[in-house]
């Protein structure tokens, strides 16, 4: 093994993990893609409307965990997770334990 992989972070091992089984998968057009996820960002950061839930304590702290590890306010995770969902790109996957 490489002495440069012995500093990565578990997130980076991980990544270089996936590279290496050749997950990866190269885009046709990148411009585009990159276009269509700036608007995907641009419409999920654009606040022009408030609402007030009520969640439970339990839940909000796993969301505001959620959000530290992502290094994003809890607000805009909360956000981003309704926006997923209402374009049908939030999907379900299998937890390995």
């Amino acid at each position: 093994m490489n002495d440069k992989k012995l500093n990565l972070d578990a997130e980076e091992k991980d990544i270089l993990a996936t590279y290496d089984a050749d997950e990866w998968q190269s885009v046709e057009n990148p411009d585009a893609e990159i276009q269509r996820y700036r608007q995907y960002a641009r419409a999920t950061f654009r606040k022009d409307k408030r609402v007030n839930i009520r969640i439970s304590a339990k839940n909000l702290e796993a969301l505001q965990k959620k959000a530290l590890e992502e290094g994003i306010p809890y607000q805009t995770l909360i956000s981003s997770i309704l926006h997923k969902y209402i374009t049908g790109r939030l999907v379900e996957r299998n937890r390995q334990n």
